[in-house]
């Protein structure tokens, strides 16, 4: 906490000396003439300011000078700056989310989410982070946008740190990220403990500081054509803050019901001008610490028997009586014990975060561009939780160290970078941006609580287990300018993108991965007398030979035009070259269009062409560990590259791009000023679709099958997985938005209601290489094909309620989590989780002018998934699965929000 406070009272020193502004003003209903907290104030040159809870704001802008005002739920009004240095704008209610003004999907400055030719959503995190219960992005997303799912993983290595995400059901990789619609990398983190998103990499939302964030919108549409690789399913723009001349700081304490999952979470956000165009700094800070939950159920799991050693070695006791556990805890008690000792850990990781991120604009001094900048920081600590090596595991114990057994820690240690950095200017007629965006993210392992079992009493406790980085540049040049003389006007975008990356698999420390106890003889036999497990159990550490650098560049070429035909119909076309070094080119193209049919009714469809670049993690990611061959030579299990001799041996074939088309169609609704509706229907058709294969060399039920033992042979290998372009699918669904908002009494009321209905379907055909041929349930087993089709909800509903009087505000929201259904094959059973429904509240009050306190609770009712069924739950161990809203319950928050400067 000391370091807490003093970057606390840095930042306001900081506000003490900026300079003072020349315009203050008010944001006030013109119908109730209450304050409107949240309010956007723009000017030109990006300059902006929020308004406080007051709805107060200052802004360095000179008189004369048009700003523009805008609201969620209000009209937007455009005001000349008067020569008073004061002034208050009244908003008429009418304008809504559906209303807002985007800049993702469509390269014109004018177009907003209903006269919009494809469907957006557009999120007010700046508003919604302050009242909200979820503390993180990923979260947050979860619980307002239908089409957007993550769920926290449990003791799945790297994938217990970063979260993955789902954008209408297809995987991490299917969406694109962009801040202030510039690409975003991509984590390190290759996804592969069987969670959901197997196999795939995705974008960490987490590394970005909720206070840094204006606006979030959301394409809910294939964009390749537009934007390039990863946005099959749509687009994220995360758009950061510009507002200056204010300080707000939030301070967020949590617990959950059960008394675990501790949150302490701070956040400020400060903004500045630069010079006297309009220039500003706008800096945000965060840092939190979660603690670790816990979920298992272990007191009936295990039956105790006192060995030769005086150890306890652990069976599955369920149909053993009573008697025979009262005898055991009888012996354990004797020596101290209980089963509580042979617990496993079960539920989210414990992490520390902390973020700093920063979004600049510098206009030139003859007022025709600007240069902007924009990054940031971010380190994250985490410690995760392996299988409990129970003492009867006897090649995997050191008795001597763990007598009872352990269950290893996974830890993390994770840095993301991003800098990015442009220069915007006007060319005559024409719009010109120069930037160049550089992003890296870096993972480090390490295990603690756990040994190498072929060192035995000189093995360590604790192993630095190496890690993979991935960095990304990213080079745009972007040309836009409006015609009005064609037809009613027309937008024209051009534009070119390079683009390098590179991915790097570091080795750990030798005793993370080497097996001490091989002995060669000399006729080249390696053996194992002491059969003994070799590597840090629970995570064996990347060995010097997963380890390498791998790189590819790529270039672009694209187009993108928006005409209006007439005042009522609006039509659209795009098209883009992109050409890689490490497997080809490819062109995709789009067509939309928008008919307003009467004033308040649009009519709007869009069909495209997408694909997915195979990512640099899936063609080179090595992940082998040393065994022994039934001929008693050294022998590799693992995952192989594509390219690899073994991979050419099985007839597995380089991978290949994804390829999309996606058809969308859909209307919009404003009967009244008060009311809004859209709804979208979708398909989606995704070819050569990458997964991860299972293990071939054994059958779904880890048995040998000598006919593909007998081809891996040559290559000293008993086991291999692939990535494989091994199945297409088909996502249809549909998106309704609906908004109503009106006066209450003395107060305001604001509803939202969005739902997501959404099913997605592989193929019963997959594209298996001819000596795999009778392997499918390796190739693509049902457990995988259930974390394509049926991991996530197929339905997902959102009713958020907020009303506002006077100091007091409240908001609920009802989120209907869908069913789901998970494949326990090859062991268990197909498990269908019903739907649930999750209420969260919050309650806010002004304390004072500029400070608010907000009380609350996410998952009010204490609702948890159906419990597992016991096949699929390792002996009862995994009670709940981390599905829909998650396994934690109910948790409760309060937090503190000053805004100081205005």
């Amino acid at each position: 906490m000391k370091h807490v406070f003093s970057v606390l009272l840095w930042l306001i020193s900081l506000g003490a000396f900026a300079q003072q502004p020349e315009l203050r003003g008010q944001v006030i209903d013109a119908t109730t003439n209450s304050p409107l907290p949240g309010a956007t104030v723009q000017a030109t040159g990006n300059r902006g300011a929020a308004a406080n809870e007051e709805g107060q704001f200052t802004l360095r802008v000179g008189a004369g000078e048009t700003i523009t005002v805008s609201s969620v739920g209000y009209t937007t009004q455009r005001v000349v700056v008067p020569a008073g240095g004061s002034l208050t704008v009244a908003l008429q209610p009418g304008e809504n989310l559906l209303e807002n003004v985007v800049v993702v999907g469509s390269r014109s400055s004018s177009r907003t989410v209903l006269n919009s030719a494809v469907p957006v959503d557009v999120l007010p995190v700046g508003t919604l982070q302050r009242t909200l219960p979820q503390n993180d992005l990923n979260q947050l997303m979860t619980y307002v946008a239908p089409s957007f799912q993550s769920n926290r993983q449990s003791s799945s290595d790297g994938t217990e740190h970063i979260d993955p995400a789902s954008l209408r059901g297809l995987g991490p990789d299917q969406t694109l990220v962009l801040v202030n619609g510039k690409r975003r990398h991509t984590t390190s983190l290759l996804n592969n403990q069987g969670t959901f998103g197997n196999g795939t990499v995705g974008t960490d939302l987490n590394a970005i500081p909720v206070s840094a964030i204006e606006r979030i919108e959301v394409l809910r549409d294939g964009a390749s054509a537009q934007y390039g690789s990863d946005a099959i399913a749509g687009v994220i723009n995360i758009v950061l803050k510009k507002n200056t001349n204010a300080l707000e700081q939030q301070l967020t304490g949590g617990i959950t019901k059960v008394g675990d999952g501790k949150l302490l979470r701070y956040n400020a956000n400060y903004g500045t001008g630069l010079g006297t165009k309009g220039g500003f700094l706008n800096v945000s800070l965060e840092a939190y610490t979660r603690e670790a939950t816990s979920r298992t159920q272990n007191h009936n799991l295990l039956l105790f028997d006192q060995s030769a050693q005086g150890n306890f070695f652990a069976y599955d006791f369920t149909d053993n009586p009573a008697a025979s556990r009262a005898i055991d805890d009888q012996i354990l008690a004797q020596r101290g014990l209980t089963r509580d000792d042979f617990n496993f850990h079960v539920g989210d990781a414990g992490i520390k975060n902390a973020n700093l991120f920063a979004n600049l604009s510098l206009p030139l001094a003859n007022g025709k561009g600007e240069f902007y900048a924009f990054g940031g920081y971010n380190y994250r600590r985490g410690e995760g939780y392996g299988f409990r090596r129970l003492p009867s595991s006897s090649n995997q114990m050191v008795y001597s160290i763990f007598p009872n057994g352990f269950q290893p820690n996974t830890l993390s240690d994770i840095q993301d970078r991003s800098i990015a950095a442009g220069l915007r200017y006007r060319l005559g007629e024409w719009q010109m941006d120069l930037s160049n965006t550089l992003g890296n993210n870096r993972f480090d392992y390490g295990v603690s609580n756990t040994v190498n079992a072929s060192l035995q009493q000189r093995s360590p406790t604790e192993f630095k287990a190496g890690g993979h980085a991935f960095t990304q540049n990213t080079v745009n040049l972007d040309f836009s300018r409006y015609l009005k003389g064609v037809a009613n006007g027309l937008n024209l975008a051009l534009g070119a993108e390079f683009r390098a990356e590179q991915y790097r698999i570091r080795a750990g420390q030798e005793e993370s991965w080497r097996n001490y106890g091989l002995q060669t003889a000399p006729n080249g036999e390696v053996t194992n007398p002491s059969g003994l497990a070799g590597g840090a159990q629970s995570f064996i550490g990347f060995s010097p030979a997963n380890a390498g650098t791998f790189g590819r560049q790529n270039i672009a070429l694209y187009a993108d035009t928006e005409l209006d035909l007439t005042s009522r119909w609006l039509v659209s076309a795009a098209g883009r070259f992109e050409n890689y070094t490490d497997f080809g080119s490819t062109f995709n193209y789009k067509l939309a269009s928008r008919y307003t049919v009467t004033d308040g009714f649009n009519l709007r469809g869009a069909f495209s062409t997408g694909f997915r670049a195979p990512s640099l993690h899936q063609q080179h990611f090595s992940y082998v560990s040393t065994t022994i061959l039934s001929n008693g030579r050294l022998g590799n299990t693992g995952f192989f590259t594509n390219d690899s001799p073994l991979a050419q041996a099985l007839g597995v074939p380089k991978l290949a791009q994804e390829t999309s088309r996606n058809l969308s169609l859909g209307f919009t609704l404003r009967p009244s000023s008060q009311f809004s509706l859209s709804v979208d229907a979708y398909r989606i058709r995704v070819e050569n679709r990458i997964v991860l294969t299972g293990l071939f060399g054994f059958d779904p039920f880890g048995e040998p099958v000598p006919a593909i033992q007998n081809l891996l042979l040559p290559f000293e290998a008993s086991g291999a997985r692939f990535f494989a372009n091994a199945i297409n699918t088909t996502t249809q669904g549909i998106d309704v938005v609906a908004t109503y908002q009106n006066t209450l009494g003395k107060g305001r009321f604001n509803a939202t209601l969005s739902a997501n209905l959404n099913r997605t379907l592989a193929d019963d055909q997959f594209n298996v290489p001819a000596r795999l041929e009778g392997q499918e349930d390796v190739f693509f087993s049902p457990n995988e094909r259930g974390l394509i089709e049926t991991v996530n909800p197929r339905q997902k509903v959102n009713l958020l309620l907020t009303y506002s009087l006077g100091r007091f505000s409240a908001t609920l929201a009802n989120i209907y989590f869908g069913e789901v259904t998970r494949n326990g094959f090859p062991f268990g059973p197909v498990q269908t989780f019903g739907g649930k429904v999750v209420t969260d509240v919050s309650v806010s009050y002004n304390l004072l002018k500029n400070l608010t306190l907000t009380a609350g609770a996410n998952n009010l009712l204490n609702v948890y998934p159906d419990a597992q069924a016991y096949g699929n739950s390792y002996f009862g161990v995994f009670k709940y699965a981390p599905v829909q809203m998650g396994m934690n319950g109910a948790s409760y928050f309060v937090r503190i929000t000053s805004v100081l400067g205005k």
